[in-house]
């Protein structure tokens, strides 16, 4: 095995010795360092083909620098031993000449986590040893369907050091996979799509994932047009996940705070407490909910109105964003909370939402529907309005028409106006819960774990001539 693969840097220098070593040359009051060293692996597909696979490594040095309240960040990639004094000296000179930074706080004292000294954890091809030949048959079963698979899998594998000058070691290793998988009809008109999320593809159906896109595809060959309105719709977990994604980067206690946002009380204040749902919503993150376990503590490069460099190393727990249909908490740092006078509860990396027991499959949300709209996801989705976070986007790969339990077609696509949480207070049914994959932020965040939902009157403003 070569040193890079045994979690050396450039130059044979390990993410340990290169934080120990950056930290013994930083002159600032205070100093935490972060090395992130990451791999990958992807398998790219079009056509029924295997068209590239690689292999990457990535190596990155991020060296916080704290003088006083002031505040120097230099990241760089695949730092060599020469160059780390140049890089320490450089975050030391711009905290000296930072404005003093109004959420300084004194940094975790520190802990050091049992497996600091191992090395971090590559990834590599291999992790598809059983994915491929299964995605191999999947594209015999799609030639003999009629139909053509496209896309591809990605596996990362990121190892987060982080070391500070108040005795801080930690470490985690993330793992994160996804497969998106998409099936078009040999003259290119019928298009449907499918994604998972994994930790390392050992749980992957392919087979039943194209079986689920060669269904779709049957039910659009009968085209139905319909025009803009409120429909009955079933949102399923992958459509649920971005919307309830965009509510969650935006619920920054400061902004509430601020009266900026949604979650901003009228007169002053936040909304925490507010019923947003009738029914026992749950929103939360875990880090170490089974199958999206994620980083235990804060790792943050960079402040910002939701996270902040002196709160690195910080534990997190699990935390309820909204509890029993109420919001319980917001995201916040150490120094948001002292302004809201609420508890310090940072970002988590996963997100997980249940409705109440016994929520029914999709398919059995199907059957009960006597008519209404079945979305597969969604795509381009922007805010419109901060205050009430109104969202707009488009449907994509597929809108089908449900009448009388059964799906009889697909329709146009359609532009949505919606808010994520006015729909929390207006659905009617919440599913059986699933992990899931977003189309739309799947790029930034996968460790999701969502219900399909029912909307009695989803708002399709416009019909959109996207395929």
């Amino acid at each position: 095995m070569s040193g890079r693969a045994e979690g050396h840097g450039a130059g044979g220098m390990s993410p340990q010795e290169m934080i120990e070593k950056a930290l013994d040359l930083s002159t600032a009051d205070d100093t935490v360092v972060i090395v992130d060293e990451g791999s990958s692996a992807n398998l790219r597909f079009a056509g029924n083909t295997l068209t590239t696979n690689g292999v990457a490594r990535s190596s990155q040095l991020t060296v916080i620098s704290i003088a006083g309240r002031g505040v120097g960040v230099v990241s760089r990639a695949a730092v060599r031993p020469e160059q780390l004094a140049d890089v320490v000296a450089a975050a030391d000179h711009a905290a000296e000449d930072a404005q003093p930074s109004e959420d300084a706080r004194p940094l975790i004292e520190g802990t050091r986590c049992a497996d600091w000294d191992l090395p971090a954890v590559p990834t590599s091809v291999g992790v598809f040893g059983a994915f491929a030949p299964a995605l191999g048959e999947a594209f015999a079963a799609a030639e003999a369907g009629g139909r053509k698979l496209y896309g591809f899998a990605e596996h990362i594998v990121t190892t987060t050091f982080v070391g500070t000058s108040t005795g801080t070691r930690l470490r985690h290793t993330q793992p994160t996979g996804r497969l998106e998988l998409n099936a078009k009809s040999p003259d290119m008109k019928r298009s449907a799509w499918t994604g998972v999320a994994t930790r390392d593809f050992s749980d992957v159906d392919v087979a039943a994932l194209d079986a689920s896109l060669a269904r779709r595809l049957e039910w659009a060959k009968n085209r139905i047009d319909l025009p803009a309105g409120r429909y009955e719709t079933l949102l399923p977990p992958t459509a649920v996940a971005d919307l309830m994604i965009y509510l969650y980067w935006t619920a920054g206690a400061r902004d509430a705070m601020e009266g900026r946002t949604v979650f901003s009380r009228p007169g002053g204040g936040t909304r925490v407490g507010e019923t947003l749902s009738s029914l026992p919503i749950r929103l939360h993150s875990d880090p170490v909910a089974p199958g999206v376990e994620c980083a235990p503590f804060v790792v943050a490069h960079a402040s910002s109105r939701q996270s902040s460099v002196f709160d690195n190393g910080l534990p997190l727990a699990p935390t309820d964003w909204i509890a029993d249909g109420a919001l319980a908490n917001l995201l916040q740092t150490r120094y948001s909370a002292e302004l809201t006078e609420l508890p310090a509860t940072p970002a988590i990396d996963n997100l997980i939402m249940k409705g109440p027991e016994g929520g029914r499959s999709l398919e059995e949300m199907i059957a009960s529907t006597e008519r209404g709209l079945l979305l597969t996801c969604l795509w381009y989705i922007r805010e419109v309005d901060p205050q009430s976070l109104l969202l707009t986007g488009l449907t994509r790969d597929g809108v089908y028409l449900v009448e009388n339990g059964e799906v009889v077609g697909e329709v146009n696509n359609f532009r949505f106006n919606e808010s994520p949480v006015d729909l929390l207070h207006r659905l009617t049914e919440i599913g059986a819960t699933e992990q899931t994959l977003p189309r739309e932020w799947n790029d930034y965040f996968t460790r999701t774990v969502m219900p399909p939902i029912r909307v009695p009157d989803f708002n399709m403003s416009t019909v959109s001539q996207a395929n």
